[in-house]
C-alpha cells in the first residue's frame, strides 16, 4: 500500500513538470567527495653557519692555538699555564655563550706576562675572523655585572678602531700567582688585534679576586650582545659611513 501511494505520488509530480529528489523516492543518495590538493609549500629555513676563528700562533716566547666559535653554547676547553687566566676563560664561555678551544706553552718559568699578552692578541684576531664583514651585527653592547661586594660595567663597541679604557683599581699585586697588573695587559691586547673599543669601569668594590672575575663575566655578556645578529637591520652593516673592520 506504502509503495502504491508512493507510485502514485510520483506520477502526479511528473505530470506536474516537478522532479522529484531521490531522497523523497526512498533510495540512498550518492555522496560526492571533493579532495583539495594544497600547493602551498614551506620555504625552508637555512640555518647561519657557526661563526668561528682560528689562530695559530708561534714565537719564540709562547705558542698558541686558539678557536672561538661566537654562535656556540658556552663549551670551554682552556689550557694556559695560567691558572687564573684558564678560570676567567671559563667565564668568557660559559657567559658570553662562545665555545672556546685554547692550547698554550709559553715561558711562564720567567713570567706569565708573554703568555697572557699572545693569547689575548690570538684571542682578538679569532674573533675579528669569526665576525668577518660585521653584516647585521649589534655592533654595541653593555653589561654591568656584580660579584658579592664588586660591581663592574663594561661596555664596548666592534667598531674596527682599538681603544681601551680601564678604570679597575684591583688592592693586591696578585690573584695567585697571577699578576694583576696583567688584567688590563690582557684587554689592551685584545682590543689591538679586534678593532674593539672597550670601556671597562669598576663601580664598587674591594676584593681582586670579585674585581676580575666580574670584570670578564660583564665583558663576556656585553660582547655576547654586540656579537648577536639583528633581523631588523636585514646584514646591512651598523654604521653610516657603511664599514666596521681595521683598515
Amino acid at each position: 500500500m506504502v509503495e502504491m501511494m508512493r507510485t502514485t505520488r510520483v506520477q502526479s509530480l511528473s505530470k506536474q513538470g516537478r522532479s522529484v529528489p531521490a531522497t523523497r523516492l526512498g533510495r540512498p543518495t550518492s555522496t560526492r567527495t571533493s579532495t583539495r590538493t594544497s600547493t602551498r609549500t614551506s620555504t625552508p629555513t637555512v640555518a647561519q653557519a657557526s661563526r668561528t676563528g682560528t689562530v695559530k700562533r708561534e714565537t719564540k716566547e709562547t705558542k698558541i692555538n686558539l678557536t672561538i666559535n661566537i654562535d656556540g653554547t658556552g663549551k670551554c676547553h682552556s689550557k694556559s699555564q695560567i691558572p687564573f687566566l684558564d678560570h676567567m676563560m671559563d667565564q668568557l664561555a660559559s657567559h658570553g655563550l662562545f665555545d672556546v678551544h685554547l692550547e698554550a706553552e709559553g715561558d711562564t718559568w720567567i713570567d706569565d706576562h708573554h703568555t697572557n699578552e699572545d693569547i689575548a692578541l690570538a684571542l682578538g684576531t679569532a674573533l675579528s675572523q669569526a665576525l668577518g664583514d660585521r653584516k647585521g651585527i649589534n655592533r654595541f653592547g653593555c653589561f654591568s655585572a656584580p660579584l658579592d661586594e664588586a660591581l663592574v660595567e663594561v661596555v664596548l663597541d666592534l667598531s674596527g678602531r682599538p681603544h681601551l679604557s680601564c678604570s679597575l683599581d684591583l688592592p693586591t699585586e696578585r690573584i695567585g700567582t697571577y699578576e694583576t697588573q696583567l688584567v688590563e695587559h690582557f684587554f689592551q691586547s685584545l682590543v689591538n688585534t679586534s678593532g674593539m673599543t672597550l670601556h671597562i669601569r669598576q663601580l664598587d668594590g674591594k676584593n681582586s679576586h670579585h674585581l676580575v672575575e666580574a670584570t670578564f663575566k660583564a665583558f663576556a655578556r656585553a660582547l655576547r650582545i654586540a656579537c648577536e645578529v639583528d633581523e631588523r637591520r636585514a646584514g646591512t652593516i651598523a654604521s653610516s659611513k657603511g664599514v666596521l673592520t681595521q683598515s
